[in-house]
């Protein structure tokens, strides 16, 4: 599974039947953009979990379903930055600069 935030949605008027009426929505995984199969109604701004491989077809709807990324879930509350180590400090320069 991946955590991604939906950019926004894209149109394509030429698609496959298979497609069917599935909304696409352009997320961003990491600083890669993709195109995921909207199974649950998200907005630009929402972070979204998504799945990939066979079981990004079958919740998409079916097996046969022609997707290799699908949004499965929006995610209540997210905040990217925790969890990071702080950038360690600049080294300090001794008073009255170096000699």
């Amino acid at each position: 599974m991946l955590i991604c935030k939906v950019i926004k949605p894209l149109v394509s008027t030429n698609r496959i039947p298979d497609f069917e009426h599935k909304h696409l929505q352009v997320v961003l995984d990491g600083s890669t953009q993709k195109v995921a199969v909207d199974a649950v109604g998200c907005i630009p701004g929402d972070w979204v979990i998504c799945v990939g491989s066979s079981a990004a077809r079958e919740a998409a709807g079916s097996k046969s379903y022609p997707s290799d990324l699908t949004i499965v879930g929006i995610i209540d509350h997210w905040d990217p930055e925790a969890g990071k180590a702080p950038s360690p400090a600049a080294p300090s320069t001794p008073a009255g600069g170096a000699k």
